[in-house]
């Protein structure tokens, strides 16, 4: 299987245990509630699943510990933003972008519970494919 089809796989497990979650629970809680349960999904579907992983910043050469948290990486290779927000902005996706960018991955999931249909919470970010562009909607993915 090459890169972008295990990509491509890692990514709908994320989708459907997002789903999951967001059918047994709604929106309206706190991201860190939707973030442990979406972890627990994904272990229990056998992924490796990293809960707020260290992300330092390289800047000219010199590796800084400067807080930054990735919500979730799954599989060392997909990193999951989550939200719980009212409406994701362009600055969210321009996060997360740069959060793919610090950590050498290619993809990355922006999900924001606060929605009543999970679908329209869900940006699918990708940097290093080519001929694809660096950023998608991941509906055609939620709905087959």
């Amino acid at each position: 299987m090459d890169k972008e089809a295990r990509l491509n796989k890692i990514t709908e497990a994320i989708i459907g245990a997002a789903m999951n979650v967001h059918r047994s629970l709604g929106p309206g809680l706190l991201e860190s509630a939707y973030e442990a349960c979406v972890l627990h999904e994904l272990a229990q579907a056998g992924l490796k699943v990293v809960q707020q992983k260290p992300l330092p910043v390289i800047y000219r050469g010199v590796t800084l510990e400067c807080g930054y948290r990735l919500d979730l990486m799954v599989e060392d290779e997909v990193i999951v933003e989550i939200k719980s927000i009212e409406k994701l902005l362009p600055i969210h996706k321009a996060q997360l972008m740069s959060h793919l960018r610090l950590a050498g991955c290619s993809v990355g999931l922006l999900i924001n519970f606060n929605v009543e249909v999970l679908k329209h919470g869900i940006q699918r970010v990708v940097l290093g494919f080519p001929g694809k562009n660096s950023a998608s909607s991941v509906h055609s993915a939620v709905n087959k």
